[in-house]
């Protein structure tokens, strides 16, 4: 978290237009609890986390939506138990990520 509040002051000093990514919900075994932040600036930097890594592609593209005038959004990902182990994962989970621009 420290990464993200200390990133938050650079770009935010450097004038960089950045999307916050906020773990609201999860469920079974996500591997971020809410509160986990991401952020995502327009040069498609990343700092921070909102899952072990499945998903912070799918977050990125979403946050470059938001920046060209899409608003904010909540997004869902998850995957079942049963699929899970297919793609590599141990057990299946769920979360919901906010994703909004900073408005600083």
């Amino acid at each position: 978290m420290q990464d993200v509040l200390e990133e938050i002051e650079t770009w935010s000093a450097r004038g960089d237009r950045f999307v916050v990514a906020t773990v609201v919900n999860a469920k079974r075994s996500a591997p971020r609890l809410p509160g986990a932040k991401m952020l995502i600036n327009e040069n498609g930097d990343l700092v921070g986390g909102v899952s072990g890594g499945c998903v912070e592609g799918a977050v990125a593209e979403e946050a470059q939506n938001v920046l060209a005038g899409g608003g904010p959004k909540l997004l869902h990902y998850g995957i079942a138990d049963s699929e899970a182990w297919e793609v590599g994962l141990p057990c299946g989970g769920e979360i919901d990520v906010f994703v909004e621009e900073y408005a600083g």
